[in-house]
């Protein structure tokens, strides 16, 4: 609903637009709980939120045409289909758009995930291992040039789609991530959010001018990671980490579009970051159990990975895969020696990490004390489930 706004109103009415939108949805908040819902409820929605953008544009009293302008393009009818090269969708076509040349590449991310994924700050704080006060600056400053443009970009240059691509990907990947182990309060897994990353990498992959090998990795990552979506919750609603997982219940059609994509993506000689990463869960997806996993072939394409992408994130895997290769000792140096720890200080990850070592060491006093730790970084109830759990069973009976 906000990328439709905003495709009619322009990047400078972008928080108008979100206002809107949010005014809808609390009009239905209001209103249907008191009688029957609407035959289309999208279409109501859509409806009410145009006419709260035109009423606070004829509010604003401009002194130009663009209430009246804005209206005639809210009421005309929807276009036959997009024009010849066009990107056939209205929430990836405003991607593209929001990538202006003028914003570094992760104030285009952080656009794109606020106002078009309609992620909170503080979550897009979180997925770009950011502080909410930098992010707010970010976005302020990203909000403005987008309203000194006035219209949107032409992204039906290939050229331009190109360019921009990066950044749409980066984007979705932190989209679905979101979803598939973010910090949302109630949700364990937000299938919905990994399900739009989904569609829209696939719908770049339909692109001619997105469909290089970039996208195909970025799509066979997805597609591994989703195949263990009905998998990752146990009957009571937590959370199961790889090594509880039932395997039979990964889905094989996403497995088997994982290995095909990853296949499509070796053409040429591009290797980004989105083909090891994807590799990398390929890895996981092949062994039959936790206990088979290739963890040094992992290690290896980690090794690759933090040169491509170098971050705390990376390199706590890495990490990790140190660990399950190399033994307890070797992963506690590997974690030791990450650099800038503190952007891993809003989540409980490195603490369990070293927890999981300690007890594999056999020093579970440590290992509480690790988990103790990591518990107060929980983000939401499941993390702190499965870290109680694993307390529990580190400080044995009594």
């Amino acid at each position: 609903m906000v990328a439709s706004l905003v495709r009619v109103l322009g990047p400078r009415h972008l928080a108008l637009a979100e206002d809107a939108v949010q005014d809808a949805l609390l009009r239905a908040l209001e209103t249907w709980r008191f009688g029957e819902l609407p035959r289309n409820p999208a279409a109501w929605l859509a409806r009410c939120a145009k006419n709260r953008a035109l009423d606070a544009l004829r509010r604003q009293g401009t002194a130009d045409r663009t209430a009246e302008e804005v209206g005639r393009a809210l009421e005309a009818p929807a276009a036959e289909g997009p024009a010849p090269h066009a990107i056939p969708d209205d929430e990836l076509r405003l991607m593209f758009s929001c990538c202006a040349p003028e914003l570094a590449p992760s104030a285009q991310v952080a656009v794109i995930l606020r106002y078009l994924c309609g992620f909170s700050v503080r979550e897009v704080a979180q997925a770009m291992l950011a502080t909410e006060g930098a992010v707010e600056k970010q976005l302020y400053r990203a909000r403005a040039a987008l309203e000194r443009a006035g219209a949107l970009y032409d992204v039906s240059d290939p050229d331009q789609v190109r360019e921009r691509l990066p950044s749409v990907l980066e984007a979705v990947y932190l989209l679905f991530s979101e979803g598939y182990h973010g910090a949302h309060p109630q949700e364990v897994v937000r299938e919905d959010l990994c399900g739009e990353a989904l569609r829209l990498c696939r719908l770049l992959a339909g692109l001619p001018a997105a469909a290089g090998p970039e996208t195909q990795a970025l799509l066979a990552l997805l597609s591994f990671h989703a195949a263990r979506l009905g998998a990752r919750v146990a009957d009571d609603g937590s959370l199961l980490l790889l090594a509880e997982q039932d395997r039979s219940l990964w889905d094989p059609k996403l497995l088997d579009e994982g290995y095909r994509r990853l296949g499509a993506s070796a053409e040429g000689t591009l290797l980004t970051p989105w083909h090891l990463e994807a590799a990398i869960a390929a890895e996981h997806a092949r062994a039959a159990t936790f206990e088979e996993t290739d963890w040094e072939a992992i290690r290896k394409l980690y090794d690759l990975l933090l040169e491509a992408r170098p971050s705390p994130v990376v390199a706590l895997n890495r990490a990790i895969a140190v660990g399950m290769a190399l033994g307890p000792e070797a992963g506690l140096r590997a974690l030791s020696a990450i650099e800038d720890k503190g952007r891993l200080s809003r989540s409980p990850f490195l603490d369990a990490a070293v927890a999981e070592f300690e007890m594999r060491a056999g020093r579970a006093d440590r290992a509480a004390r690790a988990l103790r730790a990591a518990l107060r970084s929980a983000r939401n109830p499941a993390e702190e489930a499965v870290l109680a759990r694993k307390l529990a069973a580190c400080e044995g009976p009594g």
